[in-house]
């Protein structure tokens, strides 16, 4: 057992019942620790276990039901449990990828919060071994007309662009929505993904005794104190108070980092590493000591440090960025400090790992904590929290009449719907100049660089869907993700989720993310699309009021061979096909919410076996096609104007009805190609016993559904205006 603290208790506060629901602590959390320690947790400890046992860090709502998803398949090299999943591509290659949340700092700082946000998620990926390839980023924002949407959106976006442009990573897909549900509360989530040597992948696992434990990077300062906490609780009236929890990121100095991490990586000196993300230097000392079966021992004194007087408690919770912590092999300790003084970098020996299951922390000649580190992480309380099931949705109501052409326009001259440009044209798409298929239609794709192969990336969510249904919304997330994916050519291999929910507390939250994780589940399992990495961001309400459900699917995909690859567009002439029936589902759908403000009826069903059976058709038949998009959000009608806006050339759809041109069914596909050539995958649809239809040509320059028409440029003007105008937004300087 730990022997108790003496001496620096006496400056630390008094525990009070204030100050442990200060920390995030339940009584019957903190009467654990009691039970655990047999004695009263110093200040530093108390911070410790607030740190790992929050909700951010422990998953204590989430584990149970997190377990129950797929995570594996021949193609996966490490799934969850490690800081981004691998994957193999072949060749002795393997893709690194991670999602992850910074929702409330971004909601309380933007630009930094969004920022941090994207250099978090990049270290998770070369912490393993990777060089960054490829950012996407997934935002939800509450409606455009509420006083701190326009502040938000450019914020978000500006920090977004800020980091990865100076860093130089490509940004090369995502989404954005807006509804009334984000109003207090806006999501960011970031994906990054790498490339790394499938026999050079590096763990968070330490090993050996009296190893030395190694601090890396920028300097500690205080900001960020108490971060994973604040993202472990609801937002309310005092949320200005929590500004100061928010860190401030360098994307400069993570350059340097990841150029010093790889090029030590390569001399045989790292036994484990971990990035110092949420709860900083405690939760990686903590993770790679666990992992090992070791204990740590840190001495504090050395720990660069960027302001005066820092206390223990501080340096252990600091979230300060563009830090690591290594196990390193002595013997070549002096080669690793070389290599960080040469990038300019903090390198200091703060610590050893020892044989006892101790996590002990030294300050000013006075240990500050000692606790039993593996309870730390595998005591951290575990809930199998009450939850109801989603009642059935009521029917849609009947929506009103309305035109074609202005239901169109209702779609693109919705924020959430329009032209995107004002957003990824703040962010550097082709550095790096692997870059094949920029944002604005289906997956981006980046080339894997020195081969033939390239990579898909996607991000895929309905949260109306969700809210809806959740067992369904979870399993098109997931359908629609994989969709994407074979839309560009890609076949699929793997996914990353970031789970945001509201309060996990209240059975009918909780009872949306059960529902949700069981669609995801059965949608991975059907289409052997395993989870390998994910986040869980709960706790997303503002005074009491939840964000629509969230469960955003990062989504990749392989394309073997440029052949395979599907990225072209429309061209003058080529017929409209599409793969899969139409039975014009409206419960839910884009245009009910854009134009009528209604959101009521069902989610559409999702059939996986149709899901599997008809991407898997457009796969083996690529050849034939020129350009392809996945039917979701808006439907035929918006999917087949997207497509024609971007090649700059009218689109005709024969359809008249709004259920057929604007219904949300899945497991449908939108197919351009040469008359031939749509002929011919007519024929091997019939064969395989595949729904395909012609449903329209792509010609002139006019849109015409049915007997509507409207001139593409009168469209294309609203299109592309309609987002800056909904946020007021004129582009920032650096833009």
């Amino acid at each position: 057992m730990p022997k108790p603290i003496m001496g620096a208790i006496m400056q630390e506060p008094t525990t009070t019942d204030e100050l442990i629901a200060a920390h995030g602590l339940k009584p019957d959390e903190y009467q654990r620790i009691l039970d655990l320690l047999e004695r009263e947790p110093s200040y530093t400890e108390l911070g410790i276990f607030s740190a790992m046992w929050n909700e951010h860090c422990s998953y204590k709502s989430s584990k149970k039901w997190l377990r129950t998803l797929p995570t594996t398949g021949p193609q996966v090299i490490c799934g969850p449990g490690e800081n981004a999943g691998v994957v193999d591509i072949g060749d002795g290659q393997a893709v690194v990828f991670k999602m992850e949340s910074h929702n409330h700092p971004s909601y309380i700082e933007p630009h930094q919060g969004a920022a941090t946000g994207v250099g978090g998620i990049l270290r998770d990926v070369f912490t393993m071994g990777a060089r960054p390839i490829a950012a996407m980023d997934s935002l939800s924002f509450g409606r455009p007309e509420h006083p701190r949407t326009a502040h938000l959106v450019k914020g978000v976006v500006e920090g977004i662009g800020a980091y990865g442009n100076a860093f130089g990573v490509p940004n090369v897909g995502g989404e954005v929505r807006f509804h009334r549900a984000y109003d207090g509360n806006c999501l960011v989530n970031a994906f990054a993904a790498g490339l790394a040597d499938a026999d050079r992948i590096f763990y968070s696992a330490a090993s050996g005794v009296g190893m030395p434990v190694v601090y890396l990077g920028a300097k500690t300062g205080r900001d960020g104190v108490g971060g994973a906490t604040m993202a472990s609780a609801e937002f309310d009236e005092s949320i200005e108070d929590k500004r100061p929890t928010v860190q401030a990121g360098d994307p400069f100095t993570e350059k340097c980092l990841l150029e010093a991490c790889l090029e030590l990586m390569q001399t045989d000196a790292v036994i484990s590493i971990q990035d110092m993300g949420a709860a900083g230097l405690t939760c990686s000392a903590v993770e790679m000591g666990d992992k090992g079966g070791l204990g740590i021992k840190l001495t504090l004194d050395h720990v660069p440090q960027r302001e005066t007087a820092m206390t223990a408690y501080e340096m252990m919770l600091s979230e300060s960025q563009e830090r690591m912590l290594m196990v390193l092999r002595p013997e070549k300790e002096a080669e690793a400090r070389a290599i960080f003084e040469k990038w300019d970098l903090d390198f200091a020996v703060i610590g050893e790992t020892i044989a006892e299951d101790r996590f002990l922390i030294l300050h000013g000649n006075e240990v500050m904590a000692d606790l039993p580190l593996s309870k730390l992480s595998s005591s951290a309380p575990e809930y199998d929290r009450p939850w109801v099931a989603t009642p059935a949705a009521a029917a849609l109501t009947e929506l009103p009449e309305i035109a074609p052409i202005a239901a169109l326009k209702a779609l693109i001259g919705a924020p959430s719907y329009a032209h995107k440009g004002w957003v990824w044209e703040q962010y550097d798409t082709q550095v790096g100049a692997d870059t094949i298929r920029e944002p604005g239609l289906g997956a981006g794709v980046v080339r894997v660089h020195g081969t033939g192969k390239a990579l898909a990336f996607t991000s895929d969510v309905t949260p109306r869907y969700v809210k809806a249904n959740p067992v369904e919304g979870g399993k098109q997330a997931v359908a629609e993700a994989w969709r994407n994916l074979v839309a560009a050519g890609a076949t699929p291999l793997a996914a990353t989720d970031n789970l945001n929910f509201g309060n996990p507390e209240k059975p009918e939250i909780m009872g949306q993310f059960v529902g949700a994780i069981q669609g995801i589940g059965e949608a991975c399992r059907a289409l052997d699309f395993p989870i390998v990495s994910g986040n869980v961001s709960l706790y997303n309400e503002t005074d009491g009021q939840a964000i629509l459900p969230t469960p955003t699917i990062g989504g990749v995909g392989l394309i073997a061979q440029s052949s395979d690859l599907i990225a072209g567009l429309p061209r003058q002439g080529d017929v409209a096909l599409v793969i899969g029936a139409t039975h014009g589902h409206l419960g839910q759908s884009a245009l009910a919410a854009e134009a009528f403000g209604i959101e009521t009826g069902d989610a559409p069903p999702v059939d996986l076996e149709a899901e599997r059976a008809h991407g898997t058709f457009l796969l083996g038949h690529r050849a034939h096609v020129g350009a392809a998009a996945d039917l979701s959000d808006g439907g035929l009608a918006l999917a087949a104007f997207e497509m024609a806006e971007a090649a700059g050339i009218g689109v005709t759809l024969e359809a008249a009805d709004i259920p057929t041109l604007f219904g949300e069914d899945q497991a449908r596909y939108l197919i351009a190609a040469p008359a031939a050539e749509a002929e011919t995958l007519l024929e091997a649809a019939r064969a395989a016993g595949i729904p395909a239809a012609l449903v329209g040509r792509f010609e002139g320059d006019r849109v015409t559904l049915g007997t509507d028409s409207a001139p593409l440029t009168e469209l294309s003007r609203l299109y592309r205006s309609a987002f800056a105008a909904a946020i007021h937004g004129e582009l920032p300087d650096h833009a």
